[in-house]
């Protein structure tokens, strides 16, 4: 599937989660969804674990 494809596809879909559900749902949909996307990309191995902590802790890295 291409990316254009798929952004259409995401966009046509949170527009009918929004006229459904209206702005609050709307929110609460992106919300989970960006949460699934940091939990795939996490087990899959795209963002490191010990370096989203340092980030989120403040700490400064040289790696």
């Amino acid at each position: 599937m291409s990316a254009i494809l798929s952004g259409a596809l995401i966009g046509a879909v949170l527009a009918v989660v929004a006229l459904q559900f209206g702005f609050w749902g709307f929110v609460l949909v992106v919300v989970f969804a960006a949460v699934g996307a940091l939990v795939a990309a996490l087990v899959t191995g795209r963002i490191d674990r010990n370096a989203l902590t340092d980030v989120l802790t403040g700490r400064r890295s040289s790696r």
